[in-house]
């Protein structure tokens, strides 16, 4: 019966505070709305702060409390977690008020924004390119920046994700191995593995999984070396041991070192023929 009591009493309350807001949605008077949406913000009402704030920030354009009022609605966006509004917002700030008393945030909060609709690192990561550029453009602005480090943490965690999507898409060609039905233009899988990889280990020399990245190159070339027609296989095979010593060397201590040994020893049989 309490709960029932409870259950009821919550239910009249947000009829109430939803009949309150709507009353004021619908006044005429700004400077009173302007009130109310900053009460609902220090209340953590965002939504309804937002609501308020779209159609203010039209009407007071111009007015002492605009810059503080577009720069609320941002934000109040912002923790809505309509990310991409927020951003739109932010940078509407940034272009309307350059050296505003927000505008430092503003470029942070954007970036934030942009970061926060970064996908996962299988999907397509424009949106991550897009958040790495905002954070960078924050600290170019600013390199005296209050979130300088928080700024730089986020490009490198963005980071790992391209770093990511390089990975996957590499072990994907690698997975597909000798299938040529994706490869009607020439190549193998096999060698788009081995590019891909190469690539990211150049733009992205100090990543946390390049050995990741080299096991898949010598295991690819390796591969390619034992499907490939007879006069291209003892030179695709001496390229694969070169391969495998350069990954034992780098990485003497790897729990691989046993596949690129087996590997050499299968290599030799061809490279060795005089």
């Amino acid at each position: 019966m309490k709960n029932i009591f409870i259950a009821l009493f919550a239910t009249t309350l947000l009829t109430g505070c939803a009949k309150e807001f709507n009353s004021v949605y619908k006044l005429s008077d700004s400077e009173y709305k302007y009130e109310y949406a900053k009460q609902c913000f220090a209340a953590g009402k965002y939504s309804q702060a937002s609501a308020l704030l779209g159609d203010l920030v039209i009407s007071m354009k111009g007015t002492d409390n605009a810059e503080e009022a577009l720069y609320m609605y941002a934000m109040s966006l912002y923790k809505s977690k309509d990310y991409e509004l927020a951003n739109e917002a932010f940078k509407r700030y940034s272009t309307s008020y350059p050296r505003g008393m927000f505008a430092e945030m503003s470029y942070f909060y954007a970036a934030e924004s942009l970061s926060e609709s970064s996908p996962e690192p299988r999907l397509d990561q424009t949106p991550t390119l897009a958040a790495i550029k905002a954070y960078q453009d924050y600290l170019d602005i600013y390199p005296q920046a209050v979130r300088r480090k928080e700024a730089q943490q986020r490009m490198i965690a963005l980071q790992d994700k391209l770093v990511m999507k390089e990975y996957y898409n590499a072990k994907l060609y690698y997975n597909l191995g000798t299938y040529f039905g994706n490869c009607l233009s020439g190549g193998s899988n096999y060698e788009a593995c081995i590019i891909t990889a190469e690539n990211a280990l150049k733009d992205y020399p100090y990543m946390d999984i390049r050995e990741d990245f080299s096991l898949l190159i010598m295991k690819s070339k390796f591969y390619l070396a034992q499907h490939s027609v007879e006069e291209k296989r003892q030179e695709r095979y001496q390229n694969a041991e070169d391969e495998c010593y350069g990954f034992i060397n780098e990485y003497p201590d790897s729990k691989n070192r046993d596949i690129a040994e087996q590997f050499i020893t299968v290599c030799k049989k061809y490279t060795n023929v005089q």
